[in-house]
């Protein structure tokens, strides 16, 4: 079964899924297309085997490329404004996004802007052009980021520790296909499957949930904790990145219908300040501390979710800080242990990062966050995981 592909439509994405879907489908998504922009990471989308499969079709149709490798992790608007002249000076009508989630997330906002004279950085403040979006196909490589099926971006503005998330866009057309997978290093692995949990758990606990996204975040855990040691210790085994690509799939169905909160509040700001700090390490090393005011606030909505990590968990408030034992242990087990110290953030640090969340909890994430929290809260938070 869990080879089989499949195509779905969620929200305004065409998704194909399964092994051997970008094979099987790319020239159909490319049809009608003239001249395309592949944007990616340095050497992901090439090491990954994806890039040479894109190419071929592109060759085969007569479709005129160029490439903008130029996306590093917790990407910034400058990147953006890069990407954006390159597109005008070509005059592409296509972007072809090979990569995670940083990789999609710069696509997403360049897609848009082309021709309309905003920049990246107002556009993540709010202002929103008039205009046609260019056609966007996104070629998702990791198991966490969601960003190929829901309709969010997160860019950090140039020159700033500001991260923020934000509603943009869904790609046109996206390929969740796990042969692309099998190269991920098992640092990447961890991250990005830990990603992928932390998107199920708090959507699972947001203010905005619903029993469709319950139901998928519980399938989405499941597979996390039935296929992450498999995957590990097994790196080629397409079956268990098969289920881990599924799990990451359905946490971000589970984000774009009931949005993250804490944990992603607290690690935008973290990763803001020090963008080598990769995405899902950041959630990693916050979330348990997270989770204890998550499990207080939502005990049945967060039991719900960890009891499948622990089934001794009871939904009760008094269970908070057993909350933060499971995750903790849940992540160990896995060889993760890393602290914010371990980036280079001191306790120097903290204020002003805390300021930036709390600001950014205000304005963006206090419709999920499922209880009042204070400044002295999230210090606190922070100083159990520096």
């Amino acid at each position: 079964m869990w080879s089989r592909q499949f195509k779905i439509r969620f929200g305004e994405v065409e998704l194909y899924f399964g092994p051997g879907v970008l094979r099987d489908n790319s020239k159909q998504a490319l049809q009608g297309s003239k001249k395309a922009v592949i944007v990616s990471s340095k050497s992901a989308a090439k090491i990954s085997g994806a890039f040479d499969d894109i190419v071929s079709v592109l060759n085969t149709l007569g479709i005129e490329y160029t490439v903008f490798n130029k996306v590093t992790p917790n990407p910034t608007t400058g990147i953006v404004n890069e990407l954006v002249e390159l597109i005008e000076g070509y005059n592409a009508d296509t972007i072809i996004a090979i990569g995670g989630g940083s990789v999609i997330d710069t696509a997403k906002v360049a897609s848009i802007l082309p021709y309309t004279g905003v920049k990246a950085e107002e556009y993540v403040y709010g202002k929103r052009p008039q205009g046609s979006k260019l056609k966007l196909i996104a070629v998702n490589l990791t198991h966490g980021t969601g960003s190929e099926v829901d309709r969010f971006a997160v860019l950090t503005v140039s020159g700033t520790i500001e991260k923020r998330g934000f509603i943009t866009r869904y790609p046109d057309i996206s390929f969740d296909d796990s042969y692309y997978t099998l190269t991920l290093s098992r640092e990447q692995t961890l991250y990005t499957t830990l990603d992928a949990f932390y998107h199920a758990y708090e959507a699972a606990t947001s203010k905005r949930n619903n029993i469709f996204v319950l139901t998928l975040a519980e399938e989405a855990v499941e597979k996390v904790t039935s296929y992450l040691e498999k995957t590990l210790s097994e790196p080629r085994n397409l079956e268990a990145r098969t289920n881990l690509l599924y799990a990451s799939m359905l946490a971000g169905m589970c984000i774009d219908t009931s949005g993250t909160h804490l944990v992603h509040a607290l690690e935008h700001g973290f990763s803001g300040l020090n963008p080598d700090l990769p995405h899902g390490a950041g959630l990693a090393i916050v979330g348990p501390y997270a989770a204890y005011y998550i499990h207080k606030a939502v005990p049945e909505e967060s039991a719900r979710i960890l009891r499948i990590l622990d089934p001794s968990i009871k939904p009760v408030s008094e269970d908070a800080e057993k909350a933060v034992k499971i995750i903790q242990e849940f992540q160990r087990k896995h060889g993760f242990e890393q602290r914010l110290s371990d980036y280079g953030i001191r306790e120097v640090d903290l204020e002003k990062v805390v300021e930036f969340v709390e600001k950014t909890i205000r304005e963006r994430y206090s419709v999920n966050l499922p209880l009042n929290i204070d400044k002295s809260t999230l210090l606190e938070i922070a100083r159990r995981a520096l």
